[in-house]
């Protein structure tokens, strides 16, 4: 029996490519089975391919499982909505926003990382690929400088500062959950207000 064609195997949907296919198939397993021991076979068998086809698109395995990671990332982004803009509504009610969508966010990406702690090149190729102030951190400290200058933040907030405040409450609540199952996976209401009146007032406030 002759062995059928990798290229015709992946059978694309809408003349898609078969470089996205890959990259889709290998997004949706890390979806439904996480990251520990994804292998690129694991991924060609999904995908309907044979092994050495994901090599005809990609220099390495670290490039597709990059990929495939900044995929899963942004398919959990556009599932929890839109963030506040600067100048609407108040600044804690927005600040309380970014932290419930940066705990909810982390909470979902973060299980898909521990797979590839031990694979630190395709976590430098996924840093390689977000482009500056595309994700949530960066936002985070950009609404905080717009509200800085629309005056609505003191001229002389510290606002990078105030910004890796929220960004490392959001980790330690979620990786002492991941790490520990008797941890909270929320944090008490208070929590988040005393959070927010911390960035705005300070710590003597």
């Amino acid at each position: 029996m002759r062995p059928m064609s990798p290229r015709k195997a992946a059978a694309l949907p809408d003349g898609g490519s078969l470089r996205d296919h890959l990259i889709a198939t290998a997004e949706r397993v890390i979806a439904e089975r996480g990251t520990v021991g994804l292998t690129v076979r694991a991924i060609a068998r999904e995908a309907s391919v044979a092994d050495g086809v994901l090599y005809n698109h990609f220099a390495d395995k670290e490039e597709l499982l990059a990929h495939a990671l900044t995929a899963h990332v942004r398919k959990v982004e556009q599932g929890l909505g839109t963030l506040p803009e600067p100048g609407t509504g108040t600044v804690e009610a927005n600040l309380e926003a970014y932290v419930a969508y940066g705990l909810a966010m982390h909470r979902a990406i973060l299980p898909a990382f521990t797979g590839f702690f031990s694979q630190p090149k395709v976590l430098a190729r996924f840093a390689e690929l977000g482009g500056p102030g595309e994700d949530w951190r960066d936002r985070l400290a950009g609404y905080l400088r717009a509200e800085r200058d629309l005056g609505r933040l003191p001229r002389g907030a510290r606002t990078d500062a105030a910004a890796r405040i929220m960004v490392g409450f959001c980790h330690e609540v979620v990786i002492s959950a991941l790490f520990d199952e008797r941890a909270p996976t929320e944090p008490a209401p208070e929590a988040v207000d005393d959070l927010v009146a911390v960035v705005l007032r300070g710590v003597a406030g």
